[in-house]
């Protein structure tokens, strides 16, 4: 489970002022994210992860800190 940062957080960075994004969206990224770190780990052979922190929390802290936006399809 993660603890930080707070799920609203997370949804309040993804979401717009009109419109909040849902916990179910926030998953959704937050997945496709970790999923993405996973392959370009394996491909580069070397982990870009001083704070060795797992690959879901890394995509939340990417989240956080507004490396990472939801773009509907």
């Amino acid at each position: 489970m993660i603890n930080e940062p707070a799920v609203d957080l997370l949804i309040d960075k993804l979401g717009t002022e009109g419109e909040p994004l849902s916990r179910y969206a926030l998953c959704v990224v937050a997945a496709k994210r970790a999923r993405q770190i996973v392959e370009q780990s394996a491909a580069q052979q070397a982990k870009e992860n001083p704070e060795k922190l797992k690959e879901l929390a890394l995509a939340c802290t990417e989240i956080a800190n507004g490396k990472v936006i939801a773009v509907k399809d």
